[in-house]
């Protein structure tokens, strides 16, 4: 997480070396530390040779595209967040890019302002979720610590991204009882527009993926409305 007088470190993959001078330059100026390269591969192999606490990353690059530059960082890292920063503004795309494991998508053009704020969601938690603070949880065979971002399924240890850690700590948190999409999506997204809209139910059938092997939980969908997190008690 980002610290006073401890700046965090950025991963940018980006090829247009006007966008990437500008976006890099901003982004020193506001504080952080980055670290900028061309292609997918020096930035896999940037990525395995240091700590990043983001990574930015488009999607048209040489040698290596940014969605399987995404797979593979999704590999050996579920947690550090990442942003795809793309022209390819289709709904398609963006969905694409956060079931490859992504935690949000920006189009171009953008503002500094607005990517500098996309990051602060990732680097330090929003005011409403902290109050609910870290926690523990089991049900059945899963054990979930929200502060280690990791769950524990029939002996397996399964690492989440931060935005798949924070939806499953929020459902936790109000499991078996109807949670409208609004809510959800103010309460972690911080709005509720089409897109997020869209991009809530990717991440509902990421976590549905995840916890497939566990029978007494289940994600119900109430069509139009919202979700129900159903763990078979009310304890």
């Amino acid at each position: 997480m980002k610290e006073k007088n401890h700046p965090a470190h950025i991963l940018y993959v980006e090829d247009d070396d006007t966008i990437a001078f500008l976006t890099k330059d901003n982004l020193q100026l506001k504080g952080y530390q980055v670290i900028h390269v061309r292609d997918g591969v020096e930035a896999l192999e940037r990525f395995r040779s240091k700590t990043f606490h983001l990574c930015i990353i488009d999607i048209m690059l040489p040698r290596m595209d940014g969605y399987s530059l995404a797979r593979e960082i999704r590999k050996s890292d579920r947690e550090v967040p990442i942003l795809f920063l793309s022209a390819k503004s289709l709904t398609e795309d963006k969905i694409k890019g956060l079931s490859i494991g992504a935690d949000d998508y920006i189009t171009k053009p953008f503002s500094i302002d607005e990517l500098v704020l996309r990051m602060e969601v990732f680097l330090k938690r929003s005011q409403v979720f902290r109050k609910m603070g870290y926690s523990i949880y089991s049900v059945g065979s899963l054990k979930f610590n929200s502060e280690n971002h990791r769950i524990e399924i029939r002996g397996e240890k399964i690492g989440l991204t931060q935005r798949e850690n924070e939806l499953l700590q929020f459902l936790f948190e109000n499991r078996n009882r109807l949670v409208r999409r609004e809510e959800i999506l103010n309460t972690i997204w911080g709005d509720d527009d089409y897109f997020l809209g869209r991009s809530l139910d990717v991440f509902i059938s990421r976590l549905r993926k995840i916890l497939s092997n566990e029978p007494s939980i289940q994600i119900q969908n109430i069509h139009g409305v919202g979700y129900r997190f159903l763990t078979g008690t009310t304890d």
